[in-house]
């Protein structure tokens, strides 16, 4: 570089990854919750699908169900679990979904004080691994297909703990994060 001269500001890609994702992928974001004021987000192709901006984040589990064949969103919605049983709406929910779509989960705040076991059972059912293991406040984040087979090395789920000596956050555990690229054809 010449004397004088800046470095040109990076490209943005898609869900803010470090690196773009292939063409013939789909580039997405799963960010839970963290203490009070940090929302859980979910982009996908550059579209933030939940998040404070979009206006439809909410204390509980949020769930985005996409298309897998045409890449839209087709529904979103939050469950509170820490008021009222919103369990049995969850199920309906998820299980409206139809084959071929890609369902993305995360938390913010308290996504198991209410949670049921018919819902952990579903969940478990979709491959989750740590439902079992959600606690109070913990941060979770979970991508899952219906009808499809996602390949094994994309990470699926993460989950951090509430742990009064080591939380982030008063009270609350840090964020967690899963991203990746999700090819557009898959068995």
């Amino acid at each position: 570089m010449r004397p004088g001269t800046t470095a040109p500001a990076p490209k943005r890609q898609k869900c803010d990854h470090w690196t773009p994702c292939p063409s013939d992928t789909y580039a997405y974001r799963l960010l839970s919750g963290g203490g009070r004021d940090k929302y859980a987000k979910i982009c996908f192709e550059d579209e933030l699908l939940i998040g404070e901006k979009t206006g439809n984040v909410g204390r509980g589990i949020n769930i985005a169900i996409v298309n897998y064949m045409t890449g839209k969103v087709m529904a979103t919605q939050y469950f509170d679990m820490f008021e009222g049983d919103n369990s049995g709406q969850m199920i309906n929910f998820i299980q409206s979904a139809p084959s071929k779509s890609l369902l993305f989960m995360v938390t913010h705040d308290d996504g198991a004080s209410r949670l049921k076991e018919d819902a952990k059972k579903v969940i478990e059912g979709l491959g989750s691994k740590h439902i079992r293991n959600i606690q109070f406040r913990s941060s979770w984040v979970f991508l899952t297909a219906k009808g499809l087979q996602l390949p094994e090395e994309i990470q699926r789920e993460s989950i951090n703990h509430s742990d009064s000596a080591r939380n982030r956050y008063s009270g609350w555990p840090a964020e967690v994060q899963i991203e990746g690229c999700i090819p557009r054809k898959t068995s």
